[in-house]
């Protein structure tokens, strides 16, 4: 049996965004409250009953959003533009090496309706 678990996060962070539409707002600086959630697919271990002990899991994601929260996305280091489909691939790439691996990540702005989704192969 593949079990999926997740777990959650938000960080509070500012940005600016070269757009071609909404130019005016998006370029200028500007915050957001990003919610995340990490998910992580396998088979339970026979032994602890779990495919990943969300203890740890909770553990790096806690480091994940310290190079996230109250920061100027603009300037964290490797996450490139900041959009959202760049922020699930520098979340999944921060936690590549978990095992079993992760397999998608969620990040979405409750306060506007906006999302992405990265299934991870």
């Amino acid at each position: 049996m593949l079990y999926t678990i997740s777990q959650r996060f938000y960080f509070d962070a500012a940005h600016t965004l070269q757009r071609e539409i909404e130019t005016v707002g998006s370029r200028r600086i500007h915050g957001h409250t990003y919610h995340a959630e990490v998910s992580v697919s396998g088979p339970r271990d026979p032994e602890n009953g779990m495919v990943l002990d969300l203890g740890f899991l909770r553990l790096r994601l806690e480091g994940v959003r310290e190079q996230l929260d109250h920061h100027f996305l603009d300037e964290v280091p490797n996450l490139g533009i900041p959009t959202l489909e760049n922020l699930c691939t520098f979340i999944a790439t921060q936690l590549a090496d978990i095992r079993p691996p992760v397999s998608r990540v969620r990040v979405w702005r409750d306060a506007i309706g906006d999302a992405c989704v990265l299934d991870v192969p």
